[in-house]
C-alpha cells in the first residue's frame, strides 16, 4: 500500500518517465466561445502524453515519449518541437495516416474538444519501445492509446513489460466517448485497466463521464474498488481528494487565475511525477502537482518555462484535511 506521508521507492533507471499515447496538433481558438463560433485558431504542440513529457522535461526530469505521427508537415513540426526541447524521438513512429488534430474552443472551465484522429493510435510494440519501457522509472498513459487498435494491444504489452521491470505505472482516465469507435464500450475498457496500474488521476468531469454524475467521495470509492493503488481525484477550484484505500485527504487548490484550462491536468501530472522523482512524500508530490497546474492555468498553450518559484526546494504547500 502507498503511504501518503512517505516517498515512493523507484528503481534507479536512466530515464525518469516514459509517456505513451497521443502526440498531436491542438488548434485552440483565439476567443472564448463555448458555442464554437470562433473564426481564428492557433496551432499548438498537443496531446496529453506529449505535453506531459514536455512539462516533466521542463521540470528537470529525463523524459521520453512514445507515439505515432503522420508523414506530413504537422508530424514534422511535432517531432521538431521534441528535438528542440532535448527529448529523444526514437520512440516516435511515423505512419502514412495524417497527424491527429484536436480543435479546442478556449474555456475557463472544461474545454469541449472536437477530435480528428489519424496517426495517433497507430502505435506498435517495437524493440525500441520495449527497450524504453525497461529503461524508465515511470510509465504513464491515458485513454487515448487504449481507445483503438493497434495502440490498445501495444499498451497491454507495455504494461506487462513495465511490471516485469519494476516501473511505477500511472494512468490518466480522461475518458471521452468521442475518441472511441461507435458502438464500442469504452467505459468497460477503462474500468478493466484501472486494476492494472499503480496511480490513477481522474478529474471530477472524467469520473462523471465514466460513472454518471455523483459526489467526489463516491467516485473515489469506485476507483479504489476497481483496484487502483492510489487515486487522486481533482476537482478544479475545490482542490483534490487523495486516497490509498485506507487514508483519505483533501488538498486545497492554489489556483488564483484561470486564463485557459486546457492542459491543466497534464501539468498536474508533471508536478506530481517530479515530486515523486525528487523523493517528496506522496502528499507533498500532490501539492507540487497542484502548484504546477495553477501556473499552467494562467497560460494559453504549452508553458515555455516554469519560473524559479516552482523549483522543488522553494515550493509552498497547500492545505489538507484528513478524513
Amino acid at each position: 500500500m502507498f503511504r501518503l506521508d512517505h516517498p515512493v521507492t523507484l528503481k534507479e533507471k536512466p530515464c525518469d518517465i516514459l509517456t505513451v499515447g497521443e502526440l498531436l496538433i491542438d488548434m485552440i481558438s483565439e476567443a472564448y466561445d463555448d458555442a464554437v463560433n470562433s473564426n481564428t485558431y492557433s496551432r499548438f504542440f498537443g496531446g496529453s502524453a506529449a505535453n506531459l513529457a514536455l512539462n516533466t522535461n521542463k521540470l528537470g526530469l529525463r523524459s521520453r515519449v512514445a507515439s505515432a505521427v503522420g508523414k506530413d508537415g504537422f508530424g514534422a513540426f511535432l517531432t521538431r518541437q521534441l528535438e528542440q526541447e532535448g527529448i529523444p524521438t526514437d520512440c516516435i513512429q511515423v505512419t502514412e495516416d495524417a497527424t491527429s488534430i484536436v480543435v479546442i474552443t478556449k474555456s475557463r472551465s472544461t474545454p469541449q474538444p472536437i477530435f480528428y484522429r489519424g496517426a495517433d493510435f497507430q502505435l506498435n510494440f517495437t524493440p525500441e519501445l520495449e527497450h524504453a519501457v525497461k529503461q524508465t522509472k515511470i510509465v504513464h498513459f491515458s485513454c487515448w492509446p487504449i481507445s483503438r487498435e493497434p495502440a490498445r494491444s501495444t499498451i497491454g504489452q507495455i504494461l506487462s513489460a513495465a511490471r516485469a521491470a519494476g516501473a511505477l505505472i500511472g494512468f490518466d482516465p480522461n475518458y471521452h466517448p468521442a475518441i472511441w469507435n461507435k458502438g464500442e464500450d469504452g467505459v468497460a475498457c477503462v474500468k478493466s485497466i484501472i486494476g492494472q496500474v499503480d496511480v490513477v488521476k481522474p478529474s471530477k468531469d472524467d469520473a462523471d463521464r465514466l460513472f454518471g454524475t455523483d459526489t467526489p467521495d463516491n467516485h473515489l470509492a469506485r476507483f479504489l474498488d476497481l483496484g487502483a493503488g492510489l487515486v487522486i481525484l481533482t476537482m478544479g477550484a475545490d482542490g483534490a481528494l487523495v486516497s490509498n484505500g485506507k487514508d483519505k485527504l483533501h488538498v486545497d487548490s492554489v489556483a488564483t487565475e484561470v486564463v485557459d484550462a486546457t492542459g491543466a491536468g497534464d501539468a498536474f501530472w508533471a508536478g506530481f511525477y517530479s515530486g515523486l522523482i525528487h523523493q517528496l512524500s506522496l502528499l507533498d508530490a500532490v501539492k507540487f502537482g497542484m502548484e504546477v497546474s495553477a501556473y499552467k492555468l494562467r497560460c494559453v498553450g504549452p508553458v515555455r518555462q516554469y519560473p524559479d518559484i516552482y523549483q522543488l526546494a522553494d515550493h509552498k504547500h497547500g492545505g489538507e484535511q484528513r478524513s
